[in-house]
């Protein structure tokens, strides 16, 4: 269970990941093809080109996580489109829905953070 303090960002990448990667290619993903830095504390969501399996990239202040999740049935909905590697941010109320994407609430429903 992914526990979160006050506000998460929650980002999810729009291209099909190759999930064999472990914690230092997720991260060199995240830094390198979208310019962020994996131990910022945000959730990053991958998930792979089937839509069957899911990972998330969390760094706790103490060390990185790997949550992963397979579907027994079904899919995920579809996070990517086909132009080049991008984010989506949604809102941190997102990371309970990891195994049911199509209820995921967007982004234009988190309230708008601080400035």
């Amino acid at each position: 269970m992914i526990g979160a303090q006050g506000r998460v960002p929650v980002f999810a990448y729009r291209r099909p990941a190759d999930l064999r990667k472990g914690f230092e290619g997720l991260s060199g993903l995240v830094r390198e093809a979208l310019g962020l830095d994996p131990l910022s504390g945000a959730l990053y969501l991958f998930t792979n080109r089937r839509r069957t399996t899911a990972k998330v990239l969390h760094f706790d202040g103490t060390g990185l996580g790997l949550y992963i999740k397979r579907l027994a049935r079904g899919r995920f909905a579809s996070l990517w489109d086909d132009s080049a590697a991008s984010l989506s941010r949604t809102s941190a109320k997102s990371a309970p829905y990891v195994g049911d994407f199509e209820s995921c609430p967007s982004a234009d429903d988190a309230p708008p953070s601080p400035s």
